[in-house]
């Protein structure tokens, strides 16, 4: 008999997942969308009352552009999706309610986007991908301390003689484009899948504490046995689970600043490769961002354990056995007292019960008292230098100004000391930074001050060959202006405007 049975319990464990559950309704590609806008790496979590308003805005603009979307209001549909799993409403520590994504809802925004962009496929660079961790997995799994030394020597040789290829002057072989975005798509794709990993750890470890807090609600519970069961879990988690030992690598990785400042520079290596001005600019930005993902992404399970610890701490030390029992036994017996007096009392009996203590004559009471949250200083801002884009330099920033009016005019004024030339010529001998498109309007502006439009009408036009910033060119059409000595009276400076513009 076939395995039928099992394969279609395994299919149905899988559908049953909420990441499928998403990926399987109908307005899937709309919810995907929302989610997709509303949180990204730099903004993990939403407030309530601002995720509610920019919900009703995205579905004003979907129903205006004709697409199918939702009739019910945003606070509907955001409890819903809070029931389907794709979304965490939780209170933070400033009592404001704030939404989250699932590892499910981010699972499937990341499978949509695979789908929807470049994917890695099988080529050169996966094939070596697979045939290097291979390699290393056969080191770590074979014990012999022979083949292992082989294995060390292969690689010493074939790295000493590259080596020693380079340093005898040879040039480094040029790599085809098409392989270095090979290898980009397949280090994107890992990447990409690290955000869903932590945050289903995180989920674990807040799993871990629902479970506790239950667990102190029970009757009957001691308070030893809690614990066990909580550092049984949290053990079997950090050790025993796929996501707690990459979860723990990840944090020893992160600790060698030398090899976090090594990923960072070759992250920022591929992506100032000229293939990247190719690929969207958000998805490159990402892409640079990877080590500050990271470690966003632990972040995020260590404050999770820090609650946990928190709530047995606070438990721990506020949990009084002997307080507790004495008040377990007074409401059984007052229980007990009001079964007895029911047996015998009428439908309309009353009991004369105090409610509260006497009030107290107190002249005056403090209504507002010190809190020292109020006085603490602001928490030191975060330091961005690490993912910030390179400057542009001063050069870059005037070749995408306006004219250059000072230097247009030093070279009308040399033109003037010889014979009768047009501006097209004086322009076209220009250097190229100087033919820009936008130089044009600038020897127009000068040609009008200097008063040499005049006669342009029935002179006819001439071209000039411009150059843009990126090296391409174009040739416009400009009328006919004669330079000559009568002109040089003009050419003196008399707005001290211009240098801003040169």
């Amino acid at each position: 008999m076939s395995d039928i049975a099992a394969a279609l319990a395994r299919a149905q464990r899988a559908f049953a997942k909420p990441t499928l559950s998403l990926l399987a309704r109908k307005n899937a590609p709309v919810v995907v969308a929302i989610f997709s806008l509303a949180f990204n790496q730099e903004r993990s979590v939403v407030t309530a009352e601002r995720f509610h308003t920019l919900i009703d805005a995205l579905i004003s603009e979907l129903r205006a552009a004709g697409a199918d979307s939702f009739d019910e209001p945003a606070r509907v549909l955001c409890r819903r999706w809070v029931n389907e799993q794709w979304l965490v409403l939780a209170t933070s520590d400033t009592g404001e309610e704030e939404y989250s994504l699932t590892s499910h809802a981010r699972e499937a925004i990341d499978y949509v986007h695979r789908l929807g962009g470049d994917r890695s496929v099988f080529g050169e660079s996966r094939i070596r991908t697979i045939v290097e961790a291979a390699r290393r997995c056969a080191m770590d799994a074979d014990p012999d301390t022979d083949a292992r030394v082989a294995r060390l020597d292969e690689q010493i040789i074939a790295l000493r003689a590259e080596r020693d290829r380079l340093a005898a002057g040879s040039t480094a072989d040029p790599v085809p484009q098409a392989r270095v975005v090979e290898q980009y798509l397949n280090v994107r794709d890992m990447t990409a899948q690290l955000p869903a990993d932590f945050l289903r750890l995180s989920e674990h470890v807040k799993d871990i504490h629902r479970t506790l807090v239950a667990d102190f609600q029970q009757e009957g519970r001691r308070t030893g046995d809690v614990l066990d069961t909580y550092l049984a879990r949290s053990s079997a988690l950090m050790s025993e689970s796929l996501e707690g030992k990459a979860f723990m690598g990840a944090v020893e990785l992160l600790r060698d600043e030398k090899l976090m400042g090594q990923l960072r520079r070759d992250l920022d290596t591929i992506a100032a490769h000229p293939f990247a001005a190719s690929q969207p600019a958000g998805e490159i930005a990402d892409f640079r961002t990877t080590v500050a993902s990271i470690r966003r992404g632990v972040t995020a399970v260590l404050e999770a354990r820090r609650k946990l610890s928190s709530t047995l701490r606070a438990y721990i030390t506020s949990h009084d056995a002997l307080r507790d029992r004495d008040l377990d036994d007074a409401l059984r017996e007052a229980k007990k007292q009001l079964a007895g007096w029911m047996r015998v009392s009428g439908p309309r009996a009353r009991v004369p019960l105090p409610l509260g203590l006497a009030p107290l004559q107190i002249g005056n009471t403090r209504q507002r008292f010190f809190d020292p949250a109020e006085h603490a200083a602001p928490p030191p801002l975060a330091d961005p230098a690490a993912d910030a884009q390179p400057a542009p330099s001063l050069q870059a920033l005037r070749r995408r100004g306006g004219p250059s009016v000072a230097a247009l005019r030093a070279a009308v004024a040399a033109a003037l000391d010889g014979d009768e030339t047009s501006a097209a010529e004086v322009f076209n001998a220009l250097p190229e930074e100087l033919r820009r498109p936008v130089e044009v309007l600038g020897l127009m502006q000068l040609a009008a001050h200097i008063g040499a439009l005049d006669d342009a009408d029935s002179l006819g036009t001439e071209v000039v060959d411009t150059v843009r910033v990126d090296g391409s060119r174009r040739q416009l059409r400009l009328p006919t202006i004669s330079l000559g000595q009568r002109h040089r009276a003009g050419l003196a400076p008399v707005d001290s405007g211009e240098g801003a513009s040169s």
